[in-house]
């Protein structure tokens, strides 16, 4: 898979903050109003607003308006890309054949 640095950069940056981490938790067991996430988390609305406008952002999550109030659902095409960017990253390619480093 041919990463898009920035895209990816993006993706992990949702998940570096222990609050959209426990977010995510949260989202984890299906959908949530933005309510239901503030009654849950020990943040202000605008605090929350942020984080999931970070999580949005990086295509984890997504958002649908209900009236006056958001909903949030974990996307399963943004999970599903930041789990093949982990595996991109973190995964020794065996096909390619490294050159020394050091020449003597």
């Amino acid at each position: 898979m041919d990463l898009d640095v920035r895209r990816t950069a993006v993706v992990f940056k949702a998940f570096c903050d222990e609050n959209r981490i426990k977010i995510l938790q949260l989202l984890s067991s299906g959908e949530k109003c933005a309510c239901k996430l503030l009654e849950e988390m020990n943040i202000t609305q605008p605090t929350l607003s942020h984080h999931m406008k970070i999580l949005c952002d990086s295509g984890i999550v997504e958002a649908r308006k209900d009236g006056k109030w958001m909903h949030y659902s974990i996307s399963k095409v943004g999970s599903e890309y930041a789990r093949k960017c982990l595996e991109t990253l973190t995964s020794a390619n065996s096909t390619e054949t490294s050159e020394p480093c050091c020449r003597k």
